[in-house]
């Protein structure tokens, strides 16, 4: 690759996974998933430069096939095993889930990252076992803007049973300081600021240092940004494509963000993963869907 070929607006770094899905609307085994596979799909609906890095077991890089075909970059690290998930939905809400991880991929290493240049990283983990805080801090030091997923360390895997726990993070402000994105859901939110209020989360999570504030629950998506907080809800007619809701939401928003403001960049978002939760699997539709989903919703 040449040098102009490394220069990106949007990378995602973090395991594409193997998924098993159970869930009343439907279960499905053996499906790639992960953070940067949803977040990179909800991405190149545009003209953007899209890049995925991720660590993963080279006998499953044929899971990578869609996201090349897609017009994604992918940078595989190759790792002895692949990640495995076992995502539990044991009620119809949405934000109720059991998760188990029963393989891991490793944490990245600096020497993980290719020669690249991008506008922003998006760390999109699915756990605690793929990023340190060192390795963010690597980042920063090259240069790069951040965006971060909390779940990244929120979602703690115990390593004997494979069992993940919603824990609080002693270091979350020194986190959240290195980053100018900070994306959380409604559970990873209450667990980190202790309080249900949505718009009260936000607000804490902007004065530990982020810029913007994503936070993804079952009706909608909320964005703070300079004090003031956006909301704007769901359209979807049915919830089979749950998974991987607030990855799509999150990369629909940060690559619009490129070039529009904060509430057209969360409209849209919001259009496009309603429009993804209605089958399951990463969101596959094009920009005239998005756009006419948004002039249907009030």
């Amino acid at each position: 690759m040449g040098a102009e070929m490394n220069r990106y607006d949007l990378v995602f770094i973090g395991h594409v996974t193997i998924d098993e899905i159970e869930a009343k609307e439907g279960s499905a085994q053996g499906v790639p998933g992960g953070a940067p596979y949803f977040g990179a799909f909800a991405a190149c609906w545009s003209e953007k430069r899209i890049a995925v890095v991720t660590r993963m077991a080279e006998e499953d890089a044929y899971m990578l096939e869609p996201l090349k075909a897609a017009g994604i970059d992918v940078y595989l690290q190759p790792a002895p095993s692949t990640t495995h998930m076992r995502v539990v939905h044991p009620t119809g809400k949405v934000d109720e889930r059991l998760m188990f991880q029963t393989q891991n991929a490793g944490f990245f290493a600096n020497a993980d990252m290719p020669p690249i240049e991008s506008r922003l990283i998006h760390l999109g983990a699915l756990t605690d076992r793929e990023f340190t805080i060192g390795f963010m801090r690597h980042l920063k030091e090259r240069g790069f803007r951040l965006s971060l997923d909390m779940q990244n360390f929120v979602r703690q895997v115990d390593t004997k049973t494979g069992a993940i726990q919603f824990r609080d993070v002693p270091r979350k402000r020194e986190i959240v300081g290195l980053a100018d994105n900070v994306k959380l859901d409604v559970i990873e939110a209450e667990v980190l600021t202790g309080t249900q209020n949505m718009e009260e989360a936000a607000r804490l999570v902007e004065e530990w240092g982020a810029l913007e504030t994503i936070l993804t629950c079952s009706d909608g998506a909320f964005v703070r940004c300079k004090g003031k907080t956006y909301f704007e809800r769901f359209s979807n007619r049915s919830s089979q494509g749950r998974t991987g809701r607030g990855d799509t939401t999150t990369g629909a928003y940060l690559a619009r963000r490129v070039d529009h403001t904060v509430q057209e960049s969360l409209r849209f978002a919001v259009a496009l993963a309603s429009i993804k939760m209605e089958t399951p699997g990463p969101f596959r539709g094009s920009l005239e869907d998005i756009l006419a989903r948004m002039n249907e919703s009030p």
